[in-house]
């Protein structure tokens, strides 16, 4: 079952003198319980692509369905409930809350929801256990090292059990131990809650754990293989 679907979609931006056309017109389809990696050259238009996935930008032309629903016919506030419902975010610079532990950070998305005390509670629990963080939950991010970060990252985007997860250069700044660490977690939330993940990525470790890699260059898909 497709849980993306891309149609025709570009993106320029104009600024300057001259306009950018970062995606030129991509056709792209994603299946439920993928774990797919978007490669290519830094300008080739891969996070450009990522970022309208996610709906943190608009496309200037072409549609883009998520889970049934074509974000692109939504208003900016409609995009913003869309996201924080359906949709995790992976960042390379991890994004969490100085002020608040792993516990907290994880809760986070499941709060703004409005989910109950209770099934936040078990959800955080579970999923900082997953990670191997289960010793950590009050630590704020100060105290932990940038894998374990980035471990708090990934269970606040699977807290609220999104559609999908995006991820963003998630490895950019780990060592390979940790990276190793996190790219398993990951796997194995793929494989035991078929969880979807989307990687934007340089990273030949997070390729080598894909299941399919989809290459762009100068805006265009040059590649897509099931591996």
């Amino acid at each position: 079952m497709s849980i993306i679907e891309l149609t025709g979609v570009t993106k320029t931006f104009n600024g300057g003198h001259v306009p950018v056309n970062a995606v030129r017109g991509i056709d792209c389809t994603i299946d439920e319980g993928e774990f797919v990696a978007i490669v290519g050259p830094s300008g080739s238009g891969k996070t450009t692509l990522l970022n309208m996935i996610g709906g943190l930008d608009e496309p200037t032309s072409g549609k883009i369905i998520i889970a049934g629903t074509d974000i692109t016919r939504m208003k900016r506030g409609e995009r913003t409930r869309f996201r924080l419902n359906n949709i995790g975010f992976v960042f390379q610079a991890y994004n969490l809350i100085p002020v608040l532990s792993a516990y907290e950070n994880t809760g986070f998305i499941m709060e703004l929801q409005g989910a109950a005390t209770d099934k936040r509670d078990k959800r955080i629990r579970e999923l900082l256990t997953e990670v191997g963080l289960a010793d950590r939950m009050d630590s704020r991010p100060s105290r932990l090292s940038g894998g374990q970060q980035q471990r708090v990252a990934v269970a606040r985007a699977l807290a609220p059990r999104p559609r999908f997860i995006l991820a963003d250069e998630p490895t950019a700044n780990l060592d390979s131990k940790s990276t190793e660490t996190l790219l398993d977690i990951m796997a194995q939330l793929n494989r035991e809650e078929n969880t979807t993940f989307v990687f934007s990525t340089h990273d030949q470790r997070v390729v080598k754990k894909a299941r399919r890699v989809i290459t762009v260059e100068d805006g265009l898909i040059t590649s897509d293989v099931k591996v």
